[in-house]
């Protein structure tokens, strides 16, 4: 087992690290930016260091000073959580390099997959279904506009690097395609270094399918059932479930074979997930492979009883996995989170950072808790304006349900706009509560938010 472990990263991620370290006996080293100096898990550590000021590409992504720090400090292992470095395969190949551990999958396959051009070819070649897109990248609108009037319009725009909604633009018709496809190339290039994009026909109102997959070197692999993460603003996710509403167990298998062939066709290590899209008429197609844990693996966490995290640790130790008798899991029970950012859903989401002067958190039973906040923790607009994960648990979606309701009156939070008001509006909404919810759903339902 690995002896001690920096953690590159901030935030609730960072002590969600600290503590699965904690509890497998690994000691865990901090590195923070001087804005980050007084938070929670920078004095959870066994360890800490400084790695700069407050602008991430001074700290966060700082990449010879959080290896410098790792070395100093004689830790053994760097996981980079999610977000910042955790996606950078030359990071990874520089801290194997250093003689260091490298928590999360080979260089190798971070560029396969975090490339989404290449990783839809991978995918083709072993049948694991694709949406209809371009060979390869894009390089001009002219270009673009032949693929448009081949697959027919709605189309989308994709960044080949990086994530989150950046670089991406639907397009509904020729008038907006040059526009579109000019933008979607500037942010691309200004969000990851890359500016090269591709095509793919856009499924309208789809829900969005994530398969949650863990691999180790002695040839265990595990499918760890879906989440359904289909209630986003702008590709960001605000909601998360597991398991879907919309899926059998004839769907779940489909859809777990074949994210266990994306797995296999890598040689995927450590956590990851396979996201799929799936439409209307139960027809699913992969989307892209995120390299990395995520941000929702609570929800899987409930309803498998697999540590995810911990689950990283030894198999960047050599070690099997725990969980290495069962390919394929069977859900029990129902999971939400609900991802509570310091944003005012009253004015378009603005980010509101300051300082909390009242934090009450809800408790009970299925109630589980992620954060970095404590009374008179100060939100910082330098980072992401995620503050709290709320996760609800129970035995039926119906109970969670009830249950989230109540937790999410109970939680009090004063000093800053938060998304708390938008997440009870939701949790009382009929479609939500039917199940019946696509990527579509804050157009169609909560219009007057956007």
């Amino acid at each position: 087992m690995l002896k001690k472990v920096l953690i590159a990263n901030r935030g609730e991620v960072a002590l969600r690290i600290a503590r699965a370290c904690r509890e497998l006996g690994i000691k865990s080293v901090a590195v923070y930016s001087t804005e980050d100096a007084d938070t929670y898990p920078v004095h959870y550590a066994d360890e800490k260091v400084c790695i700069g000021p407050a602008p991430v590409g001074k700290s966060y992504l700082n990449q010879a000073n959080i290896i410098e720090a790792a070395k100093m400090t004689h830790a053994d292992a760097i996981h980079p959580g999610y977000g910042f470095l955790a996606e950078n395969a030359d990071f990874a190949q520089k801290v194997i390099d250093e003689g260091l551990v490298w928590v999360g999958p080979s260089p190798e396959c971070i560029r396969a997959m975090g490339d989404k051009a290449t990783a839809r070819e991978t995918m083709r070649r072993v049948q694991v279904p694709t949406v209809p897109g371009s060979e390869g990248c894009v390089a001009t609108a002219e270009e673009a506009r032949a693929f448009a009037n081949r697959v027919g319009y709605p189309i989308l725009i994709k960044a080949t690097a990086g994530g989150g909604g950046k670089g991406m633009r639907e397009v509904h018709s020729p008038s907006e395609l040059e526009s579109a496809f000019m933008s979607a190339r500037a942010e691309a290039g200004a969000a990851f270094g890359n500016d090269e994009v591709y095509l793919e026909k856009l499924i309208t109102r789809p829900r969005h399918v994530e398969i949650q997959v863990l691999a180790d070197d002695f040839g265990n692999r595990a499918a760890l059932c879906e989440r359904d993460c289909s209630v986003q603003r702008r590709h960001q996710k605000l909601i998360e479930e597991a398991p879907s509403p919309a899926l059998d167990e004839d769907l779940r298998r489909t859809m777990c074979t074949a994210a266990l062939k994306a797995v296999r066709a890598v040689e995927y290590r450590s956590a990851g997930t396979i996201e799929f899209l799936l439409d209307e008429s139960g027809k699913f197609y992969f989307m892209e492979m995120n390299t990395r844990v995520q941000v929702e693996h609570p929800v899987t966490e409930c309803i498998t009883g697999v540590d995810i995290v911990k689950e990283q640790l030894r198999i960047a130790s050599h070690e099997p996995m725990s969980c290495a008798k069962a390919e394929r899991f069977v859900p029990f029970g129902h999971a939400m989170e609900f991802r509570i950012n310091a944003e005012d859903p009253d004015n378009g989401f603005r980010p509101c950072p300051g300082t909390i002067t009242k934090f009450v958190v809800p408790s009970g039973p299925g109630v589980r808790m992620e954060t970095y906040i404590r009374e008179g923790s100060r939100v910082s607009p330098y980072y992401d304006s995620l503050v709290a994960k709320l996760i609800v648990y129970g035995g039926n979606r119906r109970e969670v349900l009830e249950r989230a309701a109540r937790a999410l009156d109970e939680f009090e939070i004063e000093g800053i706009k938060t998304t708390l008001p938008f997440h009870r509006r939701v949790v009382e909404n009929a479609t939500f509560r039917s199940g019946n919810v696509t990527t579509a759903f804050l157009e169609t339902e909560m219009g007057d938010l956007l």
